[in-house]
């Protein structure tokens, strides 16, 4: 047996960064990402998210793939959310999103970022938010 805890910021967000995802409705759709990823042996520790994009605090299992692990996440969530008609559109995510792994002394920082995401989006939007990741991280970005 391999005892293995990854933890992973992971960022996603709505296609063309369309604002759907209603204050309100959104918890439902957390609700149900977590309900779906305890299935599927995936530990959420935190989620929250704007209009627009979802923060999440996850670990990855052993077998695990990061590109995997946001398939099994985000598909399953947005044919979730449409079947249940839960938004006002159809909910589709963009195909995009940021992954860091995160250090066992940061984790009580990260849960307070994700949970204050709403206060930090009056100040900054979320290609601001995604320049600053880039940015801070590193992130190789091809222009082409």
């Amino acid at each position: 047996m391999a005892f293995v805890k990854i933890w992973i910021h992971a960022v996603w967000s709505t296609k063309n960064r369309n604002g759907i995802l209603e204050k309100g409705k959104r918890e439902k759709l957390f609700a149900h990402i977590r309900e779906n990823a305890r299935a599927k042996d995936i530990y959420i520790d935190f989620i929250n998210g704007v209009e627009d994009h979802i923060h999440c605090l996850l670990t990855l299992n052993a077998d695990a793939t990061m590109a995997k692990t946001m398939q099994l996440i985000k598909g399953e969530a947005a044919h979730w959310a449409n079947q249940e008609q839960l938004f006002r559109e159809k909910l589709y995510w963009a195909d995009e999103y940021y992954a860091v792994s995160v250090s066992e002394s940061q984790i009580e920082k990260v849960r307070t970022y994700i949970r204050n995401q709403e206060e930090h989006h009056r100040k900054k939007t979320f290609a601001e938010e995604c320049q600053e990741f880039i940015s801070k991280y590193g992130f190789y970005v091809s222009l082409g």
